[in-house]
């Protein structure tokens, strides 16, 4: 199987050379690699630029974007760019962040899932970050959640989701999509990548309300949005966040923000959460 791999990066020169090292020494080797710079001040094109002399399968895009390093569209949009670029031989696509360290057998390992069950149209691991000098797992979603950081597609099932929404909640909204055209989401626990730098620590300010908002624009609803609001805070061990989140929530439906899927989409995304937790009171 062909596997292609977009990775957006902005201003990521401490981290870009160990993700690219560690793609670079997979057992299985990807096909095509595009780093997408978003406008970095730093060393990140120079550090591409020596990968690239070493290695025909990688290539390096520029895309201009907002400076705000806010969550969703702006990393979205550049993976929109690279993937632009790529021709349509793939059999996996994958978004991976710039600040990864991937096991040596990451690549292989997700290919043999795809293999072996042809309804699974996403698979991944875990990440972990370093917390008193140990590997520990980044816990803020659940254990079948696949992280933005290292989302892995098959070609049938991306094309089905029609690409990736350029908003906050993407990577709810892509998994919650697969559902809905009947593939299944694996995460292998087996697959732990150290994610060097934890989710959110480059947000604006101004991103507080966006989870809110993207409660909103997946149709949750205003009851499986304060469940997910007190779970996600909780998690983040910040319960001022439950406020922030409700408060983004009430906003975008106030100001009537665009919704990501269709109400067809949407009752079904209500019917699957409220599955999902009813299994585990039960």
């Amino acid at each position: 199987m062909k596997i292609y791999i977009v990775i957006p990066a902005h201003n990521e020169a401490g981290f870009i050379g160990k993700t690219l090292q560690s793609l670079v020494e997979q057992s299985f080797l990807p096909s095509k690699i595009v780093v997408v710079d978003d406008q970095s001040s730093d060393k990140t094109v120079e550090i591409v630029s020596e990968f690239i002399q070493k290695y025909p399968f990688i290539s390096l895009v520029k895309n201009i974007s907002s400076e705000e390093h806010l969550p969703g569209s702006k990393v979205i949009n550049a993976f929109h760019k690279g993937y632009e670029t790529l021709d349509e031989e793939y059999d996996i696509i994958c978004k991976f962040d710039a600040d990864l360290i991937f096991p040596k057998d990451y690549l292989k390992s997700i290919t043999g899932h795809f293999q072996e069950n042809p309804k699974i149209g996403m698979t991944g691991g875990y990440c972990s970050i370093l917390k008193n000098e140990k590997w520990i797992l980044e816990n803020l979603t659940d254990k079948d959640h696949l992280r933005g950081a290292i989302k892995a597609y098959r070609k049938a099932c991306f094309l089905d989701i029609g690409n990736l929404k350029p908003a906050m909640g993407w990577d709810t909204a892509d998994e919650l999509l697969a559902q809905f055209h009947g593939w299944f989401v694996k995460t292998d626990k087996k697959l732990l990548v150290k994610h060097l730098k934890p989710t959110g620590t480059t947000y604006n300010l101004s991103s507080k309300y966006r989870q809110g908002e993207a409660f909103y624009r997946l149709r949750y609803g205003f009851l499986i949005t304060s469940i997910a609001s007190a779970k996600l805070a909780y998690l983040k061990n910040d319960l001022s966040l439950f406020k922030d989140y409700l408060h983004g929530y009430s906003k975008a439906k106030k100001e009537k923000q665009p919704f990501l899927v269709t109400k067809e989409e949407g009752r079904f995304i209500r019917k699957l959460r409220w599955k999902k937790m009813r299994k585990k009171i039960l």
